[in-house]
């Protein structure tokens, strides 16, 4: 008879590598399965001859001593990747003609950027700093949103502490309305700045993006967070998280596209093909006790049956808003042809095909040859639309994106068109093939105040023995934010077995909790 694992991961981008090192290092048998070549998802890369692209994301939070990949990394022994500090973080073009906005580490250097750029907004800021004090101790208490059972609720009440039961009380409230609170609301101008800024993190704007999550990400910048560049590429991460994978015994399969997934004895019986070269067409199967899925539930009717699913889960999972796609110019010029000192990370207001969000590779970072950067642009589209278009009318569609971001590229860095050294498109299309995500979606649910945290999807599904993770998962995108996710998922599954996962300054501890397994579900 086949072996029977302990825990099948499906998905080894940065939340299925994590829960992945967390099972296999608190002892269980434990495989991971991608069907990519590689791993590390929409925060992989790829190579055109001497350059390196980030695929998607292109910077890291949570590196800092009490930061989630810090926490992560102590607690399965294996070395955070070299980083540098962003500072500024990001330089945000607003498109107006005034100076642009720098995001500085220093935050009494920030606070002193937004006195002139945005006066009279310090009340905003300063009621957006003590939501994120509230919000920032309560996740690193780990509670578990939103709970499911009495273990789960157990694990949130015991992260609450007074100050976040007065946070609540702006659960149901967007940024805008914490604009308006303050007397900020008719500021035409920090109301661009916070719906550019915005849209990176939680893919809405201040409108439709929930207080609780737009205070934490606005803040994300200063010491004694920040945010960071990875040395090498963005794979970097991936690597460590899949040595700490080996170390703990657990199995790494790539080229392994899961199709088809059944409750059946007790077990998840996975099904699918192997991908690749010389293995397209090879079926292969597994069997396991508990499967985490760290890919998007929109996935989840394509692998499961409706009867597996339950009618009221489907309905929950179908009622799900589409998150965004993607368009993403991949390009190459002279370092010589940027500005002096041209920063790391830019924003720009653009009206077609949208606000351009811009990484430029630096010297020594491993993504160039010397005296070259990189320059990826990305801009949000929907997806949807990119699947129903005839070849030649995607072709035209693409090739007319792309100039448009190539133009807003050109004013923002003023480089001349002849700079270019490399220059390559990529769509929804694009994504899909790459990730495997659903139509190319390149995000999770949407931090909208209905879908953040206590109103979110859960990590504990209510199919026995099913978990999810990932940036549809509390507390949302990032790769900081689907650790978390993915070691909230861990911790459940854990505690289902009867044992405690916690992280802490030395090494975990992985106890019996009497009682703990009749608590599953």
């Amino acid at each position: 008879m086949a072996e029977v694992l302990d825990v099948a991961v499906v998905g080894a981008g940065i939340a299925g590598l994590t829960a992945a090192a967390l099972l296999a290092d608190a002892g269980l048998t434990v495989e991971l399965l991608e069907a990519h070549d590689q791993c590390g998802g929409c925060a992989g890369t790829f190579k055109r001859g001497p350059y390196v692209f980030d695929v998607g994301a292109t910077q890291v939070a949570g590196l800092e001593p009490g930061g989630s990949h810090a926490r992560l990394c102590q607690h399965l022994g294996i070395d955070l990747p070299a980083a540098r500090p962003l500072d500024p973080a990001c330089v945000v073009h607003l498109g107006d003609g005034s100076a642009p906005v720098r995001l500085w580490r220093d935050p009494e250097r920030w606070r002193q950027e937004r006195l002139s750029q945005f006066a009279g907004s310090e009340p905003f800021w300063r009621l957006c700093a003590a939501l994120h004090r509230a919000n920032w101790g309560f996740a690193a208490r780990d509670p578990v949103l939103p709970p499911r059972n009495g273990w789960d609720l157990g694990q949130l009440l015991g992260a609450l502490r007074p100050a976040n039961l007065a946070s609540g009380l702006f659960a149901a409230a967007t940024v805008a309305d914490l604009l308006a609170l303050c007397g900020c609301g008719n500021d035409q101008r920090l109301r661009r700045f916070l719906d550019l800024q915005l849209r990176l993190y939680s893919q809405e704007p201040a409108d439709r993006t929930a207080a609780l999550y737009g205070a934490t990400v606005l803040a994300m910048a200063q010491e004694p967070l920040g945010l960071w560049h990875l040395e090498g590429s963005m794979q970097s991460l991936s690597t460590a998280l899949e040595q700490a994978l080996g170390q703990a015994g657990g199995r790494l399969r790539l080229g392994h596209r899961v199709e088809r997934l059944r409750r059946q004895d007790g077990c998840w019986q996975l099904q699918g093909q192997r991908c690749g070269q010389q293995r397209e067409g090879q079926s292969f199967e597994r069997r396991a006790r508990d499967l985490v899925l760290a890919i998007p539930p929109q996935g989840l009717p394509q692998l499961l049956d409706t009867p597996s699913l339950g009618a009221s889960y489907q309905r929950r999972l179908d009622q799900l808003a589409d998150p965004s796609g993607a368009l993403v110019l991949y390009g190459a010029v002279d370092r010589q042809a940027l500005p002096a000192d041209c920063p790391c990370h830019l924003q720009l207001a653009w009206d077609d095909p949208g606000a351009l969000f811009v990484s430029v590779s630096q010297p020594g970072d491993g993504r160039a040859p010397e005296g070259q950067a990189t320059v990826i642009a990305s801009v949000f589209t929907p997806a949807r639309p990119w699947f129903s278009l005839e070849r030649q009318a995607y072709g035209a569609a693409k090739t007319r994106a792309m100039a448009a971001i190539q133009r807003g590229l050109e004013q923002l860095l003023g480089l001349d068109p002849s700079a270019w050294r490399h220059r390559e498109l990529a769509t929804p299309r694009g994504f899909a093939r790459w990730t495997g995500r659903p139509f190319g979606f390149v995000g999770g649910l949407g931090q909208r105040p209905g879908t953040f945290g206590p109103f979110g999807l859960a990590s504990r599904t209510p199919i026995e023995g099913l978990w999810l993770c990932g940036d549809a998962i509390y507390p949302g995108e990032g790769t900081a934010g689907v650790s978390l996710s993915a070691l909230m998922a861990s911790r459940q599954l854990l505690a289902a077995r009867g044992h405690r996962l916690e992280l802490r300054s030395a090494a975990a501890e992985l106890t019996e909790t009497p009682g703990a397994a009749a608590d599953r579900h």
